[in-house]
């Protein structure tokens, strides 16, 4: 069964990041193993939390002024649940256990909520400017498996206005695996206001995508991302990634 870490280590093989060669590896052998069990002494949530759910509670309220129909709405509104639910749990510091720090600072926690399960938190610094980084994980999402070993396939279903998009994502068999490849239909937002860019989701069923045959359709979310500009250095992007998967 493809851990659900892994998809952690992906992101630090972003293509764009092939110059950290030894946060890949070393980060990889250290989420899978989960070898520390350092409990996380972070600081309070950031303004930038607090910023963006403002103005993410400023678009619910306007959400019927839209012209959209009641199924487009309700994805609309799912995935603002995925968006502020993934807030709430970033913003709360308390019992947030460490896997793996690599020397430079990035690091991978984790902690287990009572309605999600276990969820990894990924902090670490990307060597390229936000607007590039942004560009690849919304501009050109379906060529995600071009970066990502654990994705096979990204396809967009449905765009929803400019903010939120339908996906179904298939994801690489392993070798050796006997129970069988999965795959995922989620709803995704982007939110991006001033030098703070937040991608959120979480699954979802979708008319074009029912469950498909030699696949289980596996679950995720809430999942987000958050991108923010390293302050004194505009050429690298602060990103923490929060994952939650049930693979079934």
């Amino acid at each position: 069964m493809l851990p659900a870490t892994s998809k952690l280590c992906a992101a630090i093989s972003y293509r764009h990041l092939r110059n950290m060669t030894g946060l890949r590896r070393k980060a990889a052998v250290a989420i899978s193993q989960e070898l520390s069990r350092l409990a996380s002494h972070s600081p309070g949530p950031s303004a930038w939390i607090h910023q963006v759910r403002r103005r993410s509670s400023l678009l619910s309220s306007r959400l019927e002024e839209k012209p959209f129909s009641d199924m487009q709405m309700s994805y609309i509104k799912q995935g603002e649940e995925a968006l502020q639910k993934s807030l709430r749990i970033l913003e709360d510091q308390d019992n947030w256990k460490t896997e793996t720090v690599v020397g430079n600072g990035d690091k991978v926690l984790s902690k287990v909520l009572p309605d999600v399960g276990k969820v990894f938190r990924l902090e670490v610094v990307v060597d390229q400017p936000l607007d590039t980084v942004y560009g690849e994980l919304v501009d050109n999402m379906e060529q995600m498996g071009d970066w990502n070993p654990n994705v096979k396939e990204v396809r967009i279903l449905e765009k929803i206005g400019k903010d939120t998009v339908i996906t179904h994502e298939t994801a690489a068999a392993p070798p050796g695996n006997l129970v069988g490849p999965r795959d995922f239909v989620s709803v995704r937002c982007s939110r991006r206001r001033g030098s703070t860019c937040v991608l959120a989701g979480m699954s979802t069923t979708h008319g074009a995508m029912p469950e498909q045959e030699g696949f289980i359709r596996a679950e995720n979310g809430p999942t987000c991302m958050v991108l923010r500009p390293l302050p004194g250095s505009p050429s690298q992007t602060r990103l923490t990634w929060l994952l939650s998967i049930d693979l079934k």
